[in-house]
């Protein structure tokens, strides 16, 4: 018997049927770095790397650059996987484009990415032109701040931490910015979540998840195949889900909540942050509550009647369903057995 296909990103065990299906040779080592994603009918479909990834890898670029011209960099990601990246760096400046993978809708896909490096006291990295900062609570950051999630910093600062060994230095100051960023953040959700100046640099696990039709044709038959499941908006929400529901299969559907059906003898869960499922069930569920988010609304005001009323219309949605709410610490907001 062949040793099982795991994706070590989501850590989803690949099954035989989908691998029979392909018809590329390589399938079994494509899924298994991490770098692609097999459907049921065989297909496989390219993960993209994230703002994160990307802006990790000119920071890194930019501190080696100070030593010798490059032209690829190599950067670790917060899903423990590594990956190269094409980069243009010389003299402490260096530029990447974000590759967006097999994502038909990724808004930031072939934005350059660019990073400056100096040589300094101490090591810190500065946010210029382009980066969002937030202006309302509950984001990725505390107000004032740069749009920069922890994950993303972190991931940034390992980075750069990386480049100050190769290149022999001590400490660097590096300034990150994205010169397209404020016009393609006019296009995304930024100014009306409270993000202003610029687009956000985000990423838990480092890559971008590819995503067409058929992908939520694959997720939707994977959910119906199993007789414990359950099903969560994002990376968070997949990390918690394996902690609080060890026997259920874990599946990751993203924003595609509508494509939800779960068999009457299933046990299934659907477990997330609040924002995605809540606004699933009320679209309106801002309008007039003085609220510009819902993270900002289930901060301050987490009794608020118009939370348990979107809960109630999922639950209409969903009627057999366990809806599990989490907080971003991993506890449980609302239970709905």
């Amino acid at each position: 018997m062949r040793d099982p296909v795991i994706d070590p990103v989501t850590d989803f065990e690949v099954p035989e049927t989908w691998l029979k299906l392909t018809t590329d040779p390589e399938a079994r080592s494509k899924v298994k770095s991490g770098r692609w994603v097999l459907l049921s009918d065989g297909q496989l479909l390219r993960r993209g790397l994230t703002t994160g990834s990307t802006a990790a890898a000119v920071c890194k670029g930019a501190v080696v650059s100070l030593l010798h011209p490059i032209d690829k960099i190599e950067v670790g990601t917060p899903a423990g996987i590594r990956v190269f990246l094409d980069v243009e760096a010389r003299d402490g400046f260096c530029a990447a484009r974000k590759d967006g993978g097999d994502h038909q809708f990724d808004i930031t896909s072939g934005i350059e990415i660019c990073a400056r490096a100096e040589i300094a006291d101490r090591t810190e990295l500065l946010s210029g032109r382009g980066i969002g900062r937030i202006s309302r609570s509950g984001l990725c950051a505390s107000i004032g701040k740069a749009a920069i999630s922890q994950s993303a910093h972190d991931q940034i600062m390992a980075a750069i931490d990386e480049g100050l060994k190769e290149a022999g230095l001590n400490e660097a100051r590096v300034e990150l910015s994205v010169p397209e960023g404020e016009s393609i953040a006019q296009k995304t959700l930024n100014p009306d979540l409270g993000i202003n100046g610029g687009i956000s640099i985000l990423g838990s696990t480092g890559f971008v998840e590819p995503w067409n039709d058929h992908l939520g044709e694959s997720r939707a038959l994977e959910i119906r195949s199993l007789d414990r499941v359950v099903v969560t908006t994002g990376r968070s929400g997949l990390k918690y889900s394996r902690m609080l529901f060890p026997d259920h299969q874990a599946v990751l559907v993203g924003s595609q909540l509508d494509r939800l059906e779960f068999r009457a003898d299933q046990e299934s869960v659907l477990c997330g942050l609040p924002a995605l499922i809540l606004r699933w069930g009320w679209p309106q569920l801002l309008e007039g509550s003085g609220y510009n988010t819902v993270a900002e609304m289930v901060e301050r005001d987490p009794d608020h009647p118009r939370i348990d009323e979107a809960l109630r219309r999922v639950r209409e949605k969903l009627p057999r369903t366990r809806i599990v709410l989490l907080l971003k610490n991993g506890k449980i907001f609302r239970d709905l057995p």
